[in-house]
């Protein structure tokens, strides 16, 4: 990660003194005033839009990318934030970004595999990753970063991605302490491939559905759980009305940011350092928030009368085991490059 920031913050620099060589003042379309100083230069407006709801661990950290952007840019570039998926869903957004929207989000491998990726949804295979240093590993790789430009080809621009989202846990109405428990349990996962079938062979019936109908479908038995990390189940208040957790981790989510290609590009290379910096930075305070309120958010469960299953080692064996069917689904084997699942491990390190 560190190499990365280093990397992104050389471009930053580079591209700062490229615009001072210039002599120009950039506009709001990327282009560049005349040389009247007096005109008034409107700022570049970036439209963040996320499902997560205020005071997630996610919104909190994109309020401090909206700060530091604005700083780092001088006024330059500001961002607007759209939580509770004001923009629409994840799908909505997307398609926004692809008409040239000036609109990011936030997603994953699972949605960049049904948007012409399919490599990219192995990240969010069922316990593929053992700890968050495999994560950042990865994303540094080679690997990597030619998965990013096969994305971009399909019209979307990575902005970052050492942001945790976090390891992600299942929420019920009714208890789960074992894999076995899953059994034809309604599990609401988000609408990609990917998410689907890594819940399928866990036994569950996944049901996809946007976040924001996810508590009325609680409520009403359409659904008997979900899954999200540790912040983003306590702050949407699922717990009201679903009362046992089991901390599986059955995905470390690293997430990351994206924009369309056609907005990108109508930056400056000036502003393109920027919102990659800022987006890196953000990042880092994300990732140290993160990690400080999981044990917190636990507390905050055991208190409103949640069922806390944390599974012993024998019973993560039988999660594990189940898992490990996905990776040999035709549905992927078919569609991965050839030994896909060796190559990423290999990177990993294992």
């Amino acid at each position: 990660m560190k190499k990365l920031f280093a990397l992104l913050l050389t471009g930053t620099i580079a591209a700062g003194m490229l615009s001072g060589c210039n002599g120009g003042t950039s506009s709001s379309n990327g282009g560049e005033t005349s040389g009247d100083t007096s005109a008034e230069v409107k700022p570049v407006v970036v439209q963040l839009g996320y499902e997560n709801n205020p005071g997630e661990t996610i919104d909190l950290a994109a309020q401090e990318w909206q700060r530091i952007l604005e700083e780092m840019s001088g006024g330059q570039m500001v961002m607007e934030l759209f939580p509770s998926s004001q923009l629409g869903s994840k799908n909505d957004v997307i398609d926004q970004m692809i008409a040239g929207g000036n609109v990011m989000t936030l997603a994953d491998g699972a949605f960049y595999a049904d948007r012409g990726v399919p490599d990219m949804g192995i990240v969010f295979g069922p316990y593929l990753f053992e700890n968050w240093d495999q994560c950042w590993t990865l994303i540094e790789s080679d690997w990597w970063h030619e998965q990013t430009d096969l994305l971009a080809e399909q019209g979307l621009q990575m902005i970052a991605a050492n942001w945790a989202y976090g390891a992600r846990h299942t929420l019920t109405t009714k208890p789960v302490n074992a894999v076995e428990d899953l059994q034809g349990m309604k599990i609401r996962v988000p609408n990609n491939t990917i998410q689907i079938k890594g819940f399928e062979v866990l036994g569950a019936t996944p049901t996809p559905m946007a976040l924001g109908e996810v508590y009325t479908s609680l409520q009403q038995g359409t659904i008997d759980g979900l899954e999200n990390p540790l912040s983003v189940l306590y702050n949407g208040s699922y717990h009201e009305v679903a009362k046992y957790l089991i901390l599986d981790g059955h995905v470390l989510n690293y997430t990351t940011w994206i924009c369309g290609t056609t907005f990108y590009d109508s930056l400056t290379v000036e502003q393109q350092g920027w919102l990659l910096a800022s987006a890196y930075e953000a990042g880092v305070y994300n990732n140290e928030l993160a990690a400080s309120q999981d044990a917190e958010m636990i507390e905050k469960f055991k208190e409103v009368g949640v069922t806390v299953v944390e599974p012993d080692a024998a019973t993560m064996a039988g999660f594990q085991e189940a898992a490990s069917a996905f990776y040999e689904l035709p549905e992927f084997t078919s569609t991965w490059s050839e030994g896909l699942y060796d190559t990423v491990k290999a990177i990993l390190g294992e």
